[in-house]
Parts: structure tokens; sequence; C-alpha cells
């Protein structure tokens, strides 16, 4: 039988290169056995209904009216929706052209993007035009325009912070370019050294690649650090010096669990470092209404907006993002209320803040939760979550444990993460995925099972981390990092 294009041997070898460990090895595995029967914790992915959050009910009443717009003309309509509700559902059908199930434009609703425009003023003190801001099927597919309009070819390099967010290493791998890490400081709080992103960057052109743009992600996945505005300030100049684009992920804005260092936008501190930088820096940032305290994932709603960027590159990207069509309509309609949310006086309003209160202030506490638990395990240290979603505590691993995973032919810490399943259900996602330093060794965990329920994973979490440390520990001992 001949050769075919699908088979195997015969695929894109981007694709075979591709890796995404949130939904790898350990993913694989955890579905396995809840087939089983065993109980399984999924703190593999931010999916924060999956592990029992509540959706908000103010835009779940709203979409509900738009899906089903007859619900408007039925005169009992008023009893089971209120009446701000019904006003920005019929606000919403007026902006498309034939209610959800029609096209968009390929940028998105023009009424929406003026809202995210809006938004954006609010939040940063400068104005926002809605031409530049694009709504996209979730920060992701955004991401995956703006990189596939920059990389060229296996010579063009994208700097990336590792632990890195695998969207980023995985679409890289994919569209032929080149990763260029640059490494976050542990035991600095997963900081940011400019030195060390000079060093990136010289010795990626060593090797003839040519640096094209930065990626940070504030709040930090895996990591949950905050930028300070001094930091921020390092990176933009940083990039103009280099000529770098910036690529802002500022997905988890919302998620903020500590007063000290509040979420800052890049682009508002690019604006009020003034001239020249504030008009030659090009600048895309990206948010999603799949984290905060929306955590509405499956709705894939997201935007991206271009700061500096020339109308002839826009062009180009309305034009490539006019092959898909459309953005997902009810995702864009997800959007438009969490950058446009109740308003004081407005009848939901009350209902709204003490939904979203309820569920940022039980974050904060599960963040403090998780890392006092794993900090007092044995060989575990565990930075505070100041930001996003995540945990991302170093395991100590043993030699003895480090050599009975190579010869099991794992790396270290999925032997580890593969353990923990087994024995306690908990799905978690190895340092490996993410990147990390050479014999140092992590796990990600989310911060979102249900908050009754986080004392008993984490007592589960150390009853198996004690176990396994007694197991392979030659009990000679030895320090943290």
């Amino acid at each position: 039988m001949s050769s075919k294009a699908l088979d195997y041997e015969n695929l894109n070898e981007n694709v075979k290169k591709c890796q995404y460990a949130v939904r790898g090895e350990l993913y694989l595995r955890a579905s396995e056995l809840q087939k089983e029967g065993k109980k399984i914790i999924f703190t593999n992915v931010g999916n924060p209904h999956a592990l029992g959050q509540k959706p908000l009910t103010f835009p779940r009443q709203v979409i509900a009216l738009c899906q089903a717009p007859f619900l408007l003309d039925d005169p009992n309509v008023g009893l089971i929706f209120p009446a701000d509700a019904i006003a920005r559902a019929k606000q919403f059908l007026g902006m498309t052209s034939g209610g959800l199930g029609a096209y968009s434009d390929s940028r998105g609703i023009p009424g929406v993007r003026k809202e995210v425009a809006e938004f954006i003023e609010r939040r940063d003190g400068y104005p926002s035009d809605p031409e530049l801001i694009f709504l996209t099927d979730g920060a992701s597919k955004g991401v995956m325009q703006i990189l596939n309009s920059i990389i060229r070819g296996p010579s063009d390099g994208i700097l990336v912070p590792v632990p890195q967010y695998p969207l980023y290493s995985a679409s890289i791998q994919l569209l032929g370019g080149s990763l260029v890490p640059y490494y976050l400081e542990e035991t600095a709080n997963w900081g940011l050294d400019i030195n060390d992103l000079r060093q990136s960057v010289a010795q990626a052109r060593y090797k003839g690649i040519t640096v094209r743009a930065m990626v940070i992600i504030n709040p930090g996945n895996p990591t949950g650090q905050c930028l300070s505005v001094a930091n921020l300030k390092q990176i933009i100049q940083f990039c103009h010096q280099e000529n770098l684009v910036l690529l802002g992920d500022e997905v988890y804005q919302q998620n903020i669990y500590q007063d000290e260092r509040p979420f800052i936008s890049a682009r508002k501190v690019l604006l009020d470092m003034g001239l020249p930088l504030s008009k030659e820096v090009q600048l895309v940032s990206f948010h999603t209404v799949s984290k905060g305290y929306w955590g509405e994932c499956g709705q894939r709603g997201g935007y991206f907006e271009m700061t500096n960027i020339p109308p002839k590159a826009v062009e180009e990207i309305y034009k490539v993002a006019s092959i898909s069509l459309s953005p997902n309509v009810p995702g864009q309609i997800f959007m438009g209320l969490m950058v446009n949310p109740p308003k004081p006086g407005d009848i939901s309003y009350d209902q709204y803040v003490r939904e979203s209160n309820g569920i940022l202030e039980s974050l904060r506490r599960r963040a403090h939760m998780m890392t006092d638990g794993f900090n007092s395990c044995r060989n575990v240290v565990c930075n505070f979550t100041e930001g996003a979603m995540y945990s991302f505590p170093q395991i100590r691993l043993p030699p003895r444990a480090i050599e009975t995973a190579n010869k099991l032919g794992k790396a270290a810490d999925v032997f580890y993460c593969l353990r923990l399943l087994e024995a306690t259900g908990i799905s978690t996602v190895p340092g490996s995925g993410f990147g990390q330093k050479e014999g140092v060794f992590h796990l990600r965990t989310t911060i979102l099972p249900a908050e009754e329920d986080m004392p008993a994973i984490m007592e589960s979490f150390k009853k198996f981390n004690d176990e396994f440390m007694e197991k392979y520990e030659d009990h000679k001992g030895y320090s943290r990092m």
C-alpha cells in the first residue's frame, strides 16, 4: 500500500515536535483512571467551572435571552429576567446582523469592540481605538494570530519567560519559529533580571536567530507573580533598545491576591513613559473571559489590542483573521459583558458585586491555603501565588527517585506527578512541561478546587509526599534551592 499524506511518518514535523503539557501524559493517564472509576481532581488546567465555580448570574441571563430571543416577546419575560438583563440582551442583538447565529465582522462586533475600548480607557487613563481591537476565540487564538504574523521562519526567535505557559512553546514550534528562553529567578519571587534578558538575546544572535518579539505573562502562569511598574519600565526600555514587539499576556489581570503589587497594564506603563517610547514601542495586549472571576473557559471569548502597529500591518492581520470568517459570537457577547458589567444603580449590580467579590475573596484564601500547605511539606518550597490561578512548588526530589525515573524513561518530575496521581487522584502538570532550570523540579496545580475541599486535598498531598520522600530519601539530608 502506498504511503499517504496523513500517515504518521509523513506528517508535518512541526506538528510531531509540538508538545502541550497541560493536556499531556498526566492528563491522559488521569482520564484513563477516571474511566476506571477513580475519583480524579483535575488541577492541571485553569478551568474554574469544571472544579465547581458557579457562573455569574447576570451574564448568563443576558446570553440566555440572546440565544433564545423569542423569550423577549413573552409577556412574562419580566417575571423571570431582570429589566437590565433584558435591556442588555436587546442591545447586543441590535449590534448583530441576525442574532447569535450570524457571522460577525472578522474583527468582532463593532459595538462590542467599542465597549472593550472604553474599558481599556477606564483602566489605563488613555483612549483606545476600537479599530485596533480584534475579538478572538479566547486569548489563545489571538496569540497564535499574532505569532503567525511575526514568525517568518526558523531563524526568527521569540523571547519567552521560563517557566512559561506551553501555549507559547507549542505555537512557536508549530509555526516553525525558535523559542528564545529567558529564565525567571525563583529565589527572587520569580523576578526578572534585565541582564539575563540581554544574555538570552546575545546567545540567540550568536546562533543566527533574529529575536523579533518578547512575551510577558502578567500575572505569571505558572509562577503567579505580578510585575512591578519598575519591572515593566525596564522591559519596555529593553524592547525599545532591541527593537522588539512586546506581547503582553494579561489574561489574569482580575486575579490578584495581595495588595502590595496590583495589576498595571503594559500599555499604561508604556503611555505613561511618554515620547519617544510611547509612539515607538510596538505592543499587543491579550485578555479573555476564561479567567478572572468569570472563568467562562468554554465560551471562548477574548481580544487583543494593538498599540503602535502600522496601518498596513493591521490590514494584513485583518486579512488573516478573515480566513476564519468570524470569532465565536456568544463569546463576543460575554466579552462585552465582562468589560461593561452592571453599574451602581442597576437592578443586577448588588448581586453581581456580591458574586464577584465572593469568588475573588475565596480565591485569595485558597492561594494562602495552598501555599501554606506546600510549604509545610517535606522537601517542598513554594512562593506565594500573588496572582493568576496556580501554585508552582519546587519539589526537591531525592537522587534515588531521579535514578528510578531515569530507569523508567521518565523525567523525574513526571515520575513524581504520576505517582501522586495514582495515589491521590490529584492531576497536576510536571514543571518540565513549562521549562525549568536543569536539576530543579516543580509541579503546577491550580488553586481552583472548592475551598471546602482544599484542606483534604492538601492533607492528601502531604501524606503522599511524606511517604514518597521516606521511600526514596537516603536520610543524609540536603538544603533547598
